[in-house]
């Protein structure tokens, strides 16, 4: 069936008046239609509120004291609902006890925090009617762990928490997951990196911000949706590494990311209005980046009201030597000394406003958010970002009743893109430096429309099922408007004109799931989870249209949108997933977990709906970062990825002990979305396309096609115990990950997959200081695709040191960087394209290079009324 959407005023032949009109009427309808639908659920939401009372309340108290049975005066406790995140804090009395009255009855975590002690967090806490719930605390003094909560859930049961050093949060969110057991992160400029989860990266991993399923609204992914949460603004990343529960997936095959801003804060009962806050700054000397970021919160018992915003910026950073290559002429405007990383400067600018209200049961929460990316270089793609405006609106309802809890949000995302060459990217007509031409400007408008329900049910002491609805609607508009408007002199035509080039004209992609998910703790040993997912993805676009059909290429039109527009681009995809988990905690210190999970996913629009075959056309299609000319494919079929993967744990019996912890996982993948040289059917019989279908070097031509694939690889992480001495207390981390990507049908690698790697650490604190010595190692890597001419890289080993220093309300932080000054070529970074006159003048064969030596200082402030 047909889906309806906001369709787009056009003419015959200029269906654009202005890069600033282009369906802006129907952004306009979209926007006001979704508000309406805010408003409408608002209402239901407070018509449910009125309907459903308190299914009764109880107390939690207890007290606090240090390793010496002292007590601890002060210290923070915070009450969390599980799973709604519903946060209450108060603080401890001169006797070192707290209290929590009128909490409603469910289950809670409960957490405390001192000044030099490490934090201790009680999980699984149920609260009972009429009754009194005692948790205390016995602190012991410790290192204080990483600026942010990052959780890897790889268990059904409880996260594992990561104690990986402290990352600088400077401007790119994705860098807080250094450190997770097989997450790598492809290079994709200064804001915008791409996770990648045991060989699967980008869109095959499900992204959540703040609960709101986001879409990269660009051919190259420049603004993926982690780039949308500003790093000083989360409060929590979760990671599905391993085999992902259903209801936490949909749509994806690689795992998932959750992240979050900080949890709404409230008053205790009885206490005074809050009011907190934080304010920092950063300085990093390679590039001369730097950034400040301010937050506050001010809340009642009953209100809670916080704003955040960031800004950062950075020049163009350094190699550690000179990368320089033939084909980087001198001559050329956009020409940069040799070890400077050209396009790879950037600014970004974000904005939060988040209000909760709670009353007994409930919590209501609005979340507004507004970014400006003025512009962001991208050394491994041959344009850069000049423009990205994103403003968001997410509406949640939370409220808990005797039997679970019932969890409903809607949102709306609007995206606004735009691309062009930048200054090290001047495109010219002809070799004169003086000859050049206004640019290449490309346009990109995504409207992102979402809802979902999710219903958590303990139906017994043993047994909790998880249902819920999600519905997804996604449109994209990307147009090129004809280039230049002003042709220099002795230019009759450049052949980008008379017409705007329609890239995806209403491209349509609406999603509706469902799933249902059942956990059962057998024994005090045993327990499951099994599940079951089915997702229907809509998919079609409108006509399209080239430059000017009326210059030949080949003996062809130079554009020929006929043959597209005349094909039924009509796609429903009907898409099942199941995952089987079980965990065995044979004792105190071992425990096993081992799972099978079915995942699938659709293509993306690009993927099924890029049509044009020119060459200029292709090579502005290309979120994989390797340079090639893409061309998209209507008969591609959604992926199927069958894995299967088992864990085994070792540890200590206290959190904070000694842990080796081992997971060996294979994939299969069938019909998976792979490239293959494009065939001369389809990209014409041109000599360039002859002469591409062989060759072992250079940019090639390549079309989006289903193969079969198998990964397989083993993650290892090691931690030891901590040791007290005179000097300060030692501790030492580990990881190491390995995965090996075939496709089963040509035997070629898989494009980017993460050679051998491993990061060492140790942790030392004494006192108010805590240092880090990190060292980075990573093998060559040679298994490479031969259909992408994939660039090999060498293997290096980085050593970064890093220091804290934390007062009750600042903190300093230092760093230095790949201390030895090495140069090194990043694994996942593509193939460098950040400078040169031309797009035809870029060379092949130059990896990405990595940043040289490089200082950091940063420093945070936390604002309180107290």
């Amino acid at each position: 069936m047909k889906s309806s959407h906001c369709s787009l005023p056009t003419t015959a032949s200029n269906p654009f008046s202005g890069p600033s009109d282009v369906s802006d009427s129907a952004a306009k309808t979209c926007f006001t239609l979704a508000l309406r639908f805010f408003c409408l659920v608002a209402i239901l939401i407070g018509a449910c509120a009125a309907l459903f009372a308190a299914s009764g309340t109880g107390r939690v108290a207890g007290t606090v004291v240090d390793p010496s049975e002292g007590v601890v005066a002060g210290a923070q406790i915070r009450l969390r609902a599980l799973p709604t995140g519903i946060v209450s804090d108060t603080t401890t009395d001169e006797s070192g006890r707290y209290q929590f009255d009128l909490v409603p009855a469910g289950h809670y975590e409960v957490s405390a925090i001192a000044s030099h002690f490490a934090a201790v967090t009680r999980k699984d806490i149920e609260v009972n009617a009429g009754a009194e719930t005692t948790v205390s605390f016995r602190l012991s003094i410790t290192e204080v762990k990483t600026v942010v909560n990052v959780v890897a859930e790889s268990d059904i049961v409880a996260g594992q928490e990561i104690l990986s050093p402290n990352v600088a949060r400077s401007s790119d969110t994705a860098s807080l997951l250094a450190g997770i057991p097989g997450l790598s992160l492809y290079g994709n400029g200064g804001v915008s990196s791409l996770p990648v989860i045991h060989g699967m990266e980008d869109d095959r991993i499900r992204i959540l911000v703040n609960g709101m399923d986001l879409v990269s609204a660009c051919a190259n992914h420049m603004n993926p949706p982690l780039s949308y949460i500003d790093p000083t603004n989360v409060g929590a990343i979760k990671v599905f590494a391993g085999i992902t529960p259903v209801s936490a997936g949909g749509d994806s095959v690689g795992g998932t990311i959750a992240v979050d801003s900080p949890a709404p804060e409230f008053a205790g009962t009885g206490s005074r209005t809050f009011l907190g806050g934080e304010a920092g700054t950063f300085y990093r000397s390679n590039g001369g980046a730097f950034g400040a970021h301010l937050s506050f919160s001010i809340a009642s018992e009953a209100l809670s009201l916080r704003y955040a915003g960031s800004v950062s910026r950075s020049g163009d950073y350094s190699a550690a030597a000179n990368f320089e290559a033939p084909g980087l002429a001198a001559v050329d405007r956009g020409w940069l000394p040799g070890n400077v990383v050209g396009s790879s400067r950037y600014e970004s600018q974000n904005h939060a406003l988040d209000l909760a209200m709670r009353h007994k049961n409930q919590l209501l929460a609005l979340d507004l958010g507004f970014q400006n990316i003025p512009y962001q270089g991208f050394p491994n793609q041959r344009m850069d970002m000049t423009l990205n405006d994103n403003g968001s609106v997410n509406l949640r309802h939370v409220i808990q009743f005797h039997w679970g809890i019932l969890e409903s949000r809607v949102y709306g995302d609007f995206t606004r893109h735009r691309m062009d060459f930048g200054d090290d990217k001047e495109f010219f007509y002809g070799s004169a430096a003086t000859v050049l031409a206004p640019g290449m400007p490309m346009d990109t408008k995504g409207l992102n429309v979402g809802g979902e329900t999710m219903a958590n049910i303990s139906l017994s002491n043993r047994d909790t099922l998880n249902v819920g609805l999600e519905a997804q609607r996604y449109r994209l508009n990307d147009w090129w408007p004809p280039s230049p408007s002003v042709l220099p002199a002795g230019i009759t035509s450049s052949g980008m004109a008379p017409n705007a080039f329609v890239n995806i004209r209403n491209g349509q992609r609406d999603r509706i799931g469902v799933f249902a998910e059942w956990e059962r703790r057998w024994t005090k040993r045993w327990t499951t989870l099994l599940g079951g997912r089915s997702d229907t993805v809509l998919m079609n676009t409108g006509p399209v249209q080239g430059y000017n059909d009326g210059m030949m290429y080949n003996g062809a039109p130079l554009y020929p949108a006929t043959t597209f527009n005349a094909a039924d681009r009509q796609r429903t995809d009907h898409n099942f997933d199941v995952t089987a988990i079980a965990r065995f905690s044979a004792s105190a210190n071992l425990d096993f977990e081992g799972g099978y999970a079915r995942k699938t996913h659709s293509p993306n629009l690009y993927e099924r709906y890029a049509w044009s075959t020119n060459r200029m056309v292709m090579e502005m299609v290309n979120f994989a970062g390797d340079g090639n000319y893409y061309v998209g494919n209507l008969e591609l079929r959604p992926e199927i990825a069958q894995t299967v993967s088992g864990t085994v744990r070792w540890h200590g019996a206290a959190n904070d002990s000694w842990g080796i912890t081992v997971t060996p996982f294979v994939t299969y993948g069938h019909d998976f979305i792979n490239a293959q040289r494009c065939p001369i059917t389809v990209c014409g019989a041109s000599a360039a396309i002859v002469t591409n279908t062989t060759a072992t070097a250079g940019f090639v031509y390549l079309q989006f096609v289903n193969q079969n694939a198998r990964l397989d690889g083993v993650d290892l992480s090691i931690r030891s115990p901590r040791q007290e001495t005179r000097l300060g207390s030692f501790r030492a981390t580990g990881l190491f990950n390995a995965v090996r990507g075939k496709d089963e049908v040509t035997g070629d690698n898989l494009y980017n997959i993460m050679p051998v790697n491993g990061r060492f650490n140790i942790i030392h604190t004494k006192g108010k200081w805590n240092n880090y010595f990190e060292e980075e190692l990573v093998d060559g890597k040679r298994l490479v695709s031969q259909v992408r001419n994939e660039i090999r890289t060498g293997g290096y080993g980085l050593m970064n040191l890093r220091t804290s220093y934390e007062l009750k309300r600042a903190r300093l932080d230092l760093g230095l960087d790949n201390v030895l000054n090495k140069f090194y070529a990043l694994p996942l970074g593509g193939t460098y394209v950040g400078q040169g006159a031309t797009m035809s003048s870029i060379p092949w064969g130059i990896p990405m290079p990595g940043s040289g030596r490089s200082f950091y200082v940063g420093l945070t402030l936390k604002l309180s009324s107290e």
